[in-house]
């Protein structure tokens, strides 16, 4: 699957750089395809089409714009099994997950937003004065590796909606998906300018948006390391910023929780993805007393999970994506048993034909080391007793992170727990993370919302006239 042409300004043109970007299937290593790897020129006509189609498209109507969005929705429709097929190959999750949590809720997304759009007030009144809510221009889109095509649609979607243009540069390891969303963008006819794609690597391309004088905004979802180098480069023009960062989140069993649903949904978090969520479960906060037999459930229950060839729709766990997060886990791996920890479940990775690393569970993890500290990004949970419920919460809060958590227990007793989690979200037992509520996080884990009214007003610029 090779892609040779950007998208500028309602067309497929030749980029100004010669160079392109493999793409490699994390399972075997094979290449699958190339994209251009666009530079400062390319990137600049992205800006000015961009820039130029903001003049009449943020004056179009909300059924013209709604009109474009459902047309969009029925395209993507009619490609799910490529884009999922797609996902499977550059990314390396297993086929059911990447249709099942990759493709068809980000789908149900761009319902969810079209149901906002056709409710949301763009005007209040007041007797004296009137708040205008408009859309805030060029908007430089930052997509990360992890979920290729879900992180385009919850920024492109409500972006477009709000009345802005945008210009996007998806991930260099993982960018054919969203060479066919923006396929799938031409066929629906969008206005020359409002959406251009821009592939490329993130010190050239991604810089350039970043501190280019004519994007208004940076749409960012990446590492923290990432985000911060990002604000750096927009600070100069006092950009508007959205990021959507890292994390390290606790799920908290209490005493007397359903352990089984707890462990269920935590080895979930952990394991499908190989982990790679920003939002996984990976510090697991047991009571003391009960840790050893919530240990044996985790091996009993790990067995559910298989491992290997992610095109097999019957296993759901396959390699990291790539040589770099291979070596960044294996490090981490590693620094867990110098630092004391114990492995319950795993090894230390080997290399193999693709970039595979098992189900790896840590014990004996203490807060203050580098594993429950760090964000790692793999298929690794460290286990961790506590005490008492309140050294629980003030275990979880000991993070410079704040994205996302589980309480599992006595429902009252949970919430009360939950409430007291400095965490953009959390989810109490039985309860899902939902597209159409509000996503982000406290601390180092981001500025903003995705999801929902408040990810549409990311997008929004508020004006007030006096009369």
């Amino acid at each position: 699957m090779n892609f040779d042409k950007l998208y500028i300004n309602g067309e497929w043109v030749k980029p100004h750089s010669k160079e392109i970007i493999e793409v490699e299937n994390p399972a075997n290593k094979e290449i699958i395809g190339s994209v251009p790897a666009a530079d400062e020129e390319d990137v600049n006509l992205a800006v000015a089409a961009a820039k130029e189609a903001f003049k009449t498209w943020q004056f179009s109507s909300m059924d013209t714009r709604i009109e474009l969005i459902n047309k969009l929705l029925e395209e993507l429709k009619q490609q799910v099994d490529l884009m999922a097929e797609t996902i499977v190959k550059e990314l390396g999750c297993g086929i059911s997950f990447a249709k099942n949590s990759h493709v068809l809720p980000y789908l149900d997304d761009i319902q969810n937003h079209l149901n906002i759009i056709g409710d949301y007030e763009f005007q209040e009144k007041h007797e004296d004065y009137i708040i205008f809510k408009e859309p805030v221009g060029v908007i430089g889109a930052l997509t990360p590796w992890n979920y290729p095509l879900g992180q385009i649609i919850k920024k492109l979607t409500p972006a477009l909606l709000a009345g802005n243009t945008l210009v996007l540069k998806p991930s260099q390891k993982t960018p054919l998906v969203a060479f066919l969303l923006t396929e799938a963008i031409d066929r629906a006819n969008f206005p020359k300018g409002v959406f251009n794609l821009v592939s490329g690597r993130g010190s050239e391309v991604g810089n350039v948006l970043a501190k280019h004088k004519d994007i208004d905004m940076i749409t960012f979802t990446g590492s923290t390391k990432g985000g911060i180098e990002v604000s750096k480069l927009a600070a100069d023009d006092v950009k508007r910023m959205s990021l959507e960062l890292g994390g390290k989140s606790a799920a908290i069993i209490l005493k007397g929780a359903d352990k089984r649903l707890a462990l269920m949904k935590t080895l979930d978090k952990v394991y499908l993805n190989t982990g790679q969520s920003c939002s996984a479960y990976s510090r697991l906060l047991v009571p003391r007393d009960e840790k050893k037999e919530i240990e044996n459930l985790i091996l009993e229950m790990t067995k559910d999970y298989k491992f290997g060839d992610p095109a097999d729709a019957d296993r759901v766990i396959g390699p990291v994506s790539s040589q770099k997060q291979f070596d960044k886990v294996s490090y981490y791996i590693n620094k867990g048993i110098e630092e004391g920890a114990k492995l319950l479940l795993g090894e230390v990775p080997k290399e193999s034909k693709g970039y595979f690393i098992g189900p790896t569970v840590f014990t004996n993890v203490t807060n203050d080391m580098e594993i429950a500290q760090n964000e790692i990004f793999g298929p690794v949970l460290s286990v961790i007793p506590y005490d008492s419920v309140e050294e629980a919460i003030e275990i979880a809060n000991d993070s410079v992170y704040g994205l996302s958590g589980g309480v599992f227990g006595p429902e009252e007793k949970a919430f009360e727990v939950a409430n007291k989690i400095r965490t953009g979200t959390i989810v109490i037992n039985n309860g899902s993370q939902l597209h159409k509520a509000p996503f982000g996080g406290f601390k180092h884990s981001g500025i903003g919302r995705e999801g929902g009214k408040y990810g549409l007003e990311e997008f929004l610029e508020i004006k007030t006239m006096f009369i």
